[in-house]
């Protein structure tokens, strides 16, 4: 009898990590994680809380803080490590912390290769789209099996936004915010569907209801909110946790599931060689295909100029 174990790895065991790890356990979707930080103690203490959690939850999980050497066999690796925005100190972009999160990455890098692991990574540490690039070029990882959740948490943010100013719930909202997790995404209105209906033909057919709605507005509100929270609470945690919960399960469960995430361009939306949040069909193998949106020449506009700004970053991320 072969019983696969469902195993993760998560590298970082701050607020990010240890409700990434919490999202997992409560949704029964793994039976080990194993949480690699350089506080030790910190990351011992997460495992142990998250380890007695799971005896109210679906099942039981064997959560442990470890080494590198105890990813070998993990299937799925997630790097939550890094800075988060210090606000207080005048960060207002994710991209401000690229250099102290790339010298953390310099240090995990080789760590990762050492180990053996052979799995899928999913990174969501910031700034996302940049930082998975170059772990990718720096582990020389096929593309398809390490990207980040991206703009996964930003759709969400905006499909709860257009939910607000529409009176439809989330749920029934299906609508993308694309290109970079972070201040250039975009959003392509002309896809923006609720209960299959294209939101632009409600707003023609129902102008006394829908007329007045700002979409500009309401994309700066679902790219916003990941800022309220932080100056608010200091870190955003629930979102980000069901976010990768969410990627995970349509690994496991092979789903062929589509999901915002950034992956790498190979000539898809125009782009090559750059990371960046489009719908892609996920499963067992990773990233199985990029799904091309039909886009208004100015929603192309917008989306290239994002990539533009996520390509320079790379570039300035491999020269530090």
């Amino acid at each position: 009898m072969n019983l696969n174990r469902r195993k993760v790895g998560i590298i970082g065991a701050g607020h990010v990590g240890s409700h990434a790890g919490y999202a997992l356990i409560s949704q029964g979707l793994v039976e080990e994680i194993v949480y690699i930080d350089v506080d030790e103690k910190k990351a011992a203490a997460q495992a142990l809380d998250l380890y007695d959690s799971s005896t109210y939850l679906t099942k039981h999980v064997n959560v442990y803080a470890g080494t590198y050497d105890d990813i070998k066999d993990a299937d799925i690796l997630v790097v939550a490590a890094g800075p988060l925005p210090d606000m207080a100190g005048g960060q207002t972009d994710r991209q401000q912390t690229l250099p102290a999160t790339i010298e953390i990455m310099k240090d995990i890098v080789p760590k990762i290769k050492a180990s053996g692991f052979s799995g899928i990574i999913v990174n969501i540490s910031n700034p996302a789209d940049v930082v998975t690039h170059y772990l990718q070029t720096k582990l020389e990882w096929a593309p398809n099996r390490i990207f980040s959740t991206s703009t996964t948490l930003d759709s969400a943010r905006l499909r709860r936004a257009i939910s607000e100013a529409t009176g439809y719930d989330q749920k029934s909202v299906v609508a993308y915010a694309l290109g970079e997790h972070g201040e250039s995404q975009m959003v392509p209105w002309s896809t923006v569907t609720i209960a299959g209906k294209p939101l632009l033909e409600l707003i023609e057919e129902q102008p006394e209801r829908f007329g007045k709605l700002n979409l500009d507005e309401i994309a700066a509100k679902g790219k916003g909110a990941g800022w309220i929270i932080l100056g608010g609470k200091g870190s955003t945690e629930f979102g980000i946790g069901a976010s990768i919960a969410q990627v995970v399960q349509a690994v496991y469960g092979d789903e062929d599931r589509i999901l915002p995430v950034s992956t790498l361009l190979s000539g898809q939306y125009g782009q090559n060689g750059v990371y960046a949040s489009v719908p892609s069909r996920l499963n067992n193998t990773g990233v199985a295909e990029v799904i091309e949106l039909r886009m208004t020449e100015e929603e192309q506009k917008k989306f290239a100029a994002s990539c533009a700004t996520m390509d320079a970053n790379y570039q300035k991320a491999l020269a530090l």
